[in-house]
């Protein structure tokens, strides 16, 4: 089989109905939009949500609460996970990546105090608690802040 020998399979391919383009068409003279009316003019319709008037549901529902847009969202990593690294170790950013503890790294990393670490680490990290750095240190680790 060569290149200029290849065929689509049989309703693979549709043609794209040809509007306004006279009576034989199907959808000729007014293009399926009728006669005048804000549908039928360029740039017409109404916006999404839009009900005619009525107020739209949207605005007649209840809100509640409101969106922080200075909220900094940290990805959380636990003491105890740590203990899968080396001793001696230095764990960072991209080690907490490649060992699949942090899938997106968001507005920064913090490491928590939950569990035990049992290994002498240096982890350097965006946020620690303040059991997660008595527990670093503890085990005999150094904690740094990026």
């Amino acid at each position: 089989m060569k290149l200029n020998e290849l065929k689509y399979t049989e309703g693979a391919r549709k043609e794209r109905k040809r509007l306004g383009r006279g009576h034989a068409t199907g959808q000729g003279k007014t293009a399926g939009k009728g006669h005048k009316g804000q549908n039928a003019r360029s740039g017409g319709g109404v916006p999404i949500g839009f009900e005619g008037g009525q107020t739209p549901l949207f605005r007649r529902i209840p809100k509640r609460g409101f969106t922080n847009i200075n909220r900094v969202d940290y990805a959380i990593v636990n003491v105890e996970s740590l203990n899968q690294f080396e001793d001696k170790a230095t764990v960072t950013i991209d080690a907490l990546k490649a060992a699949g503890l942090v899938k997106k790294e968001l507005d920064g990393v913090k490491i928590l105090g939950n569990g035990e670490l049992t290994k002498s680490l240096t982890v350097s990290a965006h946020k620690f608690s303040k059991s997660a750095v008595a527990a670093i240190e503890q085990a005999g680790g150094k904690v740094e802040v990026i």
